[in-house]
């Protein structure tokens, strides 16, 4: 019997560490995905402002649309622990159940037995008429025994019960919980539903502009090689004054080699290059959105962020080029030991080539593009020398 009431226990508690965990997971990852879209929602109520369809603001709903589904799918997910933990706690409380009722049909027996000898003189007849000392002392620890006996088995129906009371409890709760989270599922659903009945129209409207959109690409790539054959030239320029020196290429200083030793070791530690924004264009080689059969190359990604938004370097540093690019605006590159990384898209500039900048020390503001949206667009690259890196890999998540 007490077998049957420790595994009832241990049941009662190991399922829920087993599943506590899972929980918070997802519901931290959930409390993530809806601050992004509380963030996002921010953007295209600013970007509406304009009353011009864009690019950004379709991006901006994509990315919506995705973090809804991260809440609905990781919603359903915690449904599905919450009925495991249904499940258990009704199998932990009707083994509880059934656990007590033999405990308290052993305790039962106990009573009647001790009332059918509950002549206290019995008792002292039953040591007395023991053959010998000894006997007279086995038969005084059995009755002792048996008196302890029945203390335990009603402390252990009182444990037994308690745990009942709070499984019986968790159990009703769990229930109004999951009950709750499928309404936050159908909810959500409806959500996911306008945005992408939005997502439909922005769509077809940009359907319509394919030459404007064939235009601005064409301006993208021009921006995007200028940035890139600066940076090359940084690169150059310092591998031939190295090898001037008699150095290798690419040989660093002590000081510069620790900054990057740094650097390195706080991969996917580093923090945005600006306090909160939405990444709405990745690293690497992607489809266009609109336009069929284009391939986009970005070397790094593009943050979409607010109006006025300050942009800081993310890794202390020391500023290598400050230059304007030809419909891009100003670009801003921070050498880190044998690490590069570019800020473009910027306006108010507030550093120079050669000042120490530190981790969050501002370097300048996002140019917002009221032609566009009121689009708000940093354009962010990790290089180590002259490897493309991607910048999702080092900020923190």
């Amino acid at each position: 019997m007490k077998t049957l009431v420790v595994t009832s226990i241990v049941l009662f508690f190991v399922h829920t560490v087993c599943y506590a965990q899972s929980l918070s997971d997802l519901q931290k990852k959930k409390e993530e995905a809806a601050a992004e879209i509380e963030y996002t929602t921010k953007l295209l109520n600013e970007a509406e402002k304009s009353e011009k369809t864009s690019l950004n603001q379709l991006r901006l709903l994509n990315n919506q649309i995705h973090q809804r589904n991260i809440v609905i799918n990781n919603t359903r997910e915690e449904i599905n622990v919450y009925q495991e933990f249904i499940d258990n706690n009704t199998l932990v409380v009707k083994m509880l159940d059934e656990d007590i009722q033999k405990l308290k049909e052993e305790y039962a027996e106990m009573i009647r037995s001790a009332y059918r000898n509950k002549n206290a003189n019995d008792n002292v007849m039953f040591l007395l008429s023991a053959e010998d000392f000894n006997q007279a002392y086995r038969r005084y620890l059995y009755l002792k025994q048996y008196t302890s006996q029945r203390k335990t088995q009603a402390e252990t129906i009182n444990s037994v019960q308690e745990v009942l009371t709070e499984s019986s409890k968790k159990l009703a709760e769990q229930k109004v919980t999951r009950q709750q989270l499928i309404g936050e599922t159908r909810e959500e659903t409806q959500k996911l539903t306008t945005e992408k009945q939005q997502q439909n129209q922005e769509l077809q409207k940009l359907q319509k502009q394919q030459r404007s959109l064939r235009q601005k690409l064409n301006q993208q790539r021009r921006v995007e090689q200028q940035l890139e054959d600066e940076i090359q030239r940084i690169i150059e320029e310092e591998a031939r004054k190295n090898t001037d020196a008699g150095a290798p290429a690419f040989a660093l200083a002590p000081e510069q080699k620790l900054v990057g030793d740094n650097f390195e070791q706080n991969k996917r530690l580093l923090p945005w290059p600006v306090e909160r924004g939405v990444i709405t264009e990745h690293f690497g080689i992607h489809s266009h959105p609109i336009l069929k059969n284009v391939q986009i190359r970005n070397n790094g990604i593009n943050i979409a962020t607010e109006t006025g938004s300050k942009v800081r370097a993310i890794f202390n540093g020391e500023v290598t080029r400050v230059f304007g690019i030809t419909g891009g605006n100003t670009a801003v590159i921070i050498r880190h030991g044998n690490y590069l990384t570019v800020y473009s898209n910027l306006r108010e500039v507030v550093v120079k080539k050669g000042d120490m900048v530190a981790t969050k020390q501002i370097i300048g503001t996002v140019f917002t593009d009221l032609e566009d949206g009121n689009k708000s667009i940093l354009k962010f690259q990790i290089w180590r020398e002259n490897q493309k890196l991607n910048p999702e890999e080092w900020i923190v998540k």
